[in-house]
């Protein structure tokens, strides 16, 4: 459930209508390119910004005679897509370039808001919903998956240099950056750990009402896609919060509890709240 390839949302899956799927396809190429540029490779800081620059060049020239990004045009065209999201998502591969440590939760969620947000509300315009409600259900999907996957990912982001977890959490919580160096998990950790799942949880589901407001079959996937997150949570919370050693992948029978989740009723709670 990798949110740094953009594999947590929906990617022309079938459930999709045909005539969205390219455009979504096109929106997935471009994030994960500039997601490359910023994260894989060896390439130098200066190097990946000025690629990154390039890329926001393209954008703003974007047109019917683009000859890197004619999906893209296509789809910013045929469904009006603003451009603004596009550029949110360059901001923040852009940070994940120069930017390694978060001082508190405001922070990293000024960062999700960038780097996972803009990806829920461009699939919301292709629906043709922009209710502020609805942006908000989406928003906190977005944000919650892209916690979740900072959380599952600890020990890989610290091999790139990268530390989500909040500095202020860490000294709350008494971890200290060398604990995560030499992956201990000790109460501490496990303490720390429990909190940043519990609150990222609760984000998670007061996005679920989306999937009922939407419905048909792109709520039922995105009933999937949530599920898919709080799988991992659970994972995380099952192996005492100790991801050094027991990262959390989805199996088979993961995919079979959270398509049979997703397939229950909402609790009525989360449909008042998707009709309101």
């Amino acid at each position: 459930m990798g949110v740094g390839h953009y594999e947590n949302f929906p990617v022309a899956s079938v459930l999709l209508p045909a005539s969205l799927r390219p455009a979504v396809r096109a929106i997935y190429r471009f994030a994960r390119t500039a997601d490359d540029i910023a994260d894989e490779g060896d390439a130098a800081t200066e190097t990946r910004l000025a690629q990154l620059q390039a890329l926001d060049d393209e954008l703003r020239a974007l047109g019917p005679t683009s000859e890197r990004w004619p999906d893209l045009a296509a789809a910013v065209a045929a469904h009006g897509l603003a451009i603004g999201p596009f550029r949110d998502l360059l901001s923040a591969f852009a940070q994940d370039v120069t930017t390694t440590r978060y001082q508190d939760w405001p922070t990293l969620l000024d960062y999700c808001r960038r780097s996972a947000n803009p990806i829920g509300r461009l699939l919301l315009a292709l629906y043709r919903r922009s209710e502020p409600r609805l942006l908000a259900m989406a928003d906190a999907i977005c944000t919650g998956l892209q916690l979740t996957n900072f959380w599952q990912d600890v020990a890989l982001d610290w091999a790139k240099g990268r530390v989500y977890l909040p500095q202020e959490d860490l000294g709350r919580f008494g971890v200290s950056e060398e604990q995560i160096a030499s992956q201990r998990a000790d109460d501490a950790w496990r303490s720390l750990m429990a909190y940043e799942v519990d609150r990222t949880r609760t984000m998670l589901r007061s996005g679920e009402p989306l999937a009922a407001a939407l419905g048909g079959r792109i709520g039922l996937e995105l009933r999937l896609v949530v599920q898919g997150g709080l799988r991992i949570l659970e994972r995380i919370d099952s192996a005492r919060g100790d991801v050094f050693r027991h990262r959390p992948r989805l199996t088979a029978r993961d995919w079979t509890v959270m398509a049979l989740r997703a397939l229950r009723p909402l609790p009525a709670t989360a449909r008042l709240s998707a009709s309101a």
